[in-house]
Formats: structure tokens, C-alpha cells, sequence
């Protein structure tokens, strides 16, 4: 199973790069967390783009699920190759950017999506079987 995870709501700031999460974008992403938490999902890894943003959502996540996000350069920004990724790693959460994860899903799955900002989809084979805005997450966990 692929998960992915768009980070949360971010600050305006001139270098896209260092842009950290808001308030808003620390609750969602620690919903995230605790959504997946709630629902028994077990994640093996967590690979993460290395933009500001998205590491602090990756690593708040991540707590409840008791792992240490990785970054992947790969997840910086772009069309990125999700089997490949996860290959032979069990259960991944990936966590970056829109509108490449819309892509990546639509790439595996055949599905036109729009991932919100703190938003979840998870992809088993080529089926998507879950698409979860934020309120949607913070009414699981």
C-alpha cells in the first residue's frame, strides 16, 4: 500500500523551500498521524520531500505512528515514479507537494484526484481505495 500525504497548510514566504507549516498545517498534519493511528494502519517507511513544509508535517505524522520520516530528494517537486519508490519497502507513507501527488495517484490508479493540503489518498496496486480531505481525517482520529 502507497499512502500519500500532501503537507499541511504552509506560510507565505519568498523562498518556497523554507516555508514552514501554519498552526492549521501543524493540526492537519498531526491528524493525519493520529487518523492512521486510529484506523490500524501500519506504516513501514515514510519517505518525504525535504522542503520545510513538508518535513514538519512528515515528522508530526509520524510520531503517532511511532517511525522516522526519510527524506527523498525525489518528493522535492516534479513527476516522481511512486512504485519505484516504494518497491520491497512494505507500506509506504510518501509525503510532499500538489500537484505532483494528484499525478502520481492518477499515474497508478487511472483516477482524476485533487489533493487537498493535508489531505490522504492510499493506493494498493493499481486501485485507489481511500481519499480523505482534512476535515474528513480530523473526524477519524
Amino acid at each position: 500500500m502507497i499512502w500519500f500525504l500532501r503537507h499541511g497548510d504552509a506560510a507565505d514566504n519568498d523562498d518556497d523551500f523554507e516555508r514552514p507549516l501554519t498552526e492549521k498545517g501543524e493540526r492537519q498534519s498531526a491528524a493525519a498521524g493520529q487518523a492512521l493511528d486510529a484506523l490500524g494502519v501500519e506504516i513501514d517507511v515514510c519517505l518525504t520531500s525535504p522542503r520545510v513544509r513538508a518535513l514538519e508535517t512528515a515528522r508530526l505524522a509520524c510520531e503517532p505512528l511511532g517511525i522516522e520520516p526519510e527524506i527523498a530528494d525525489v518528493l522535492s517537486g516534479g513527476d516522481f515514479d511512486a512504485e519505484s519508490l516504494a518497491a520491497g519497502r512494505g507500506d509506504v507513507l510518501l509525503v510532499g507537494h500538489e500537484p505532483d501527488f494528484s499525478r502520481a495517484v492518477g499515474d497508478l490508479t487511472g483516477a482524476r484526484v485533487e489533493m487537498k493540503k493535508g489531505g490522504l489518498a492510499a493506493v494498493e496496486g493499481r486501485e485507489l481505495v481511500a481519499l480523505l480531505r482534512p476535515g474528513q481525517i480530523k473526524r477519524i482520529g
